[in-house]
């Protein structure tokens, strides 16, 4: 028996099994595909503080960068392909320069370091940067990751602590108690007990949620990324648009496209982002791909001279609120829910993983998890 089944070996269950298995809990990882095969293996690897207004994501991700650089001191910088390149954030339009340094404004006073760039000053930061833009914003707190590598490498270290981890495994429910309390999760014929299971099966959190007995209104996303030919260094932060924090932020389900350009130490170029709900419809949008090219050319025109090597695409795991799912589940004694992250899953999962083992050994929480509990979107009986 575990002590804790996860659901989801994604960049946040990973984080999971990996603070779990640190605190001394014994740890079945159950997952159906492999190894951040689902959203976070569609995503930058983005480590961002700069898109953030003040409040419980703010918080959640302030904190887990510095957890981002005490995992990187144990398991190494280079296991996880860690980088802190920091973030330039820059306007097309004078009014969109001022909504940026009042965004900044507001972030600096909840302990966001902040650095307005002067027009003069944006090639220091970034020499290929086109040269009619009035302004930006540097923030140096940004990271990333390479997404994939970082799951798996924080699966491995859990795993060094006795975690165990089930692939191909495809969960069909859970079995209870007469008090409703979780006793066993149920795969098909396969049966794993446990005292507690945490859902962090990310776009498919709320699928997975209701087999658990817990629903939470977990949605798809869609969105795009290109990936061009390799290059020299070319781009030496995350560089984005100030309109993204808006996209970010929007309730529409219509497509929006925002232009987002960095390098990966491997060469290429990765251009964002679009978000459009579609459900789980895979389709490639040739005017998404000519969009983002666009708006990539307009920051950084070299970009109109560069091939396009692929465009990969997939569904953030949506929340109405834009606030993930952090926490236990009243309805369902022993459900704990880590999903809902949106675009900032991998951001946020060192967070979330010491989080939920907080609250699963009874720790005092690091964070005041009051913001994102899994019913918040419904009325729960006392």
């Amino acid at each position: 028996m575990s002590d804790v089944v996860i659901v989801g070996a994604g960049i946040v269950g990973a984080s999971c099994a990996y603070f779990a298995s640190r605190a001394g809990l014994s740890v079945t990882v159950l997952e159906r595909g492999t190894v951040g095969s689902g959203t976070t293996s569609r995503g930058e690897g983005n480590i961002l503080i700069s898109d953030k207004a003040p409040g419980p994501e703010l918080d959640l991700a302030l904190w887990s960068r510095s957890l981002w650089l005490e995992v990187a001191a144990e398991v190494g910088a280079e296991q996880l392909e860690l980088e802190e390149k920091g973030g330039l954030v820059v306007a097309t339009s004078e009014p969109a320069l001022a909504d940026l340094h009042a965004f900044g404004d507001q972030q600096a006073t909840a302990g966001v370091q902040v650095n307005r760039v002067a027009p003069g000053e944006l090639h220091d930061h970034e020499p290929h940067l086109a040269g009619d833009l009035p302004g930006g914003v540097h923030y140096p707190q940004d990271m990333q990751v390479q997404p994939v590598l970082a799951a798996a490498t924080l699966l491995a270290a859990a795993v060094a602590r006795g975690a165990r981890v089930e692939r191909g495994i495809t969960l069909t429910g859970a079995e209870r108690d007469r008090s409703g309390a979780v006793t066993a999760v149920l795969a098909g014929d396969r049966r794993f007990p446990t005292a507690a299971v945490v859902n962090a099966a990310g776009t498919w959190g709320g699928e997975v949620a209701e087999r658990l007995g817990g629903p939470v209104p977990v949605l798809p996303r869609r969105g795009f990324i290109l990936v061009t030919e390799p290059l020299p260094r070319v781009v030496r932060h995350k560089v984005y648009s100030a309109d993204y924090v808006s996209n970010v932020a929007s309730d529409d389900a219509g497509l929006e496209t925002s232009a987002v350009v960095e390098g990966t130490q491997g060469g290429t170029v990765l251009i964002g982002a679009s978000r459009e709900r579609v459900g789980f419809d895979e389709t490639l949008s040739v005017d998404v791909v000519r969009r983002l090219a666009a708006q990539a050319v307009r920051l950084f025109p070299f970009l109109a001279d560069v091939a396009l090597m692929r465009v990969y695409r997939g569904f953030r795991p949506y929340c109405p609120d834009h606030l993930p799912v952090i926490g236990a589940d009243p309805r369902v004694p022993g459900l704990f829910h880590a999903c809902g992250h949106e675009g900032a899953g991998i951001g946020l999962a060192p967070a979330t993983g010491l989080l939920l083992t907080q609250l699963l050994t009874g720790a005092t929480p690091g964070l005041d998890p009051t913001p994102v509990p899994p019913t918040r979107f419904q009325q729960v009986p006392a």
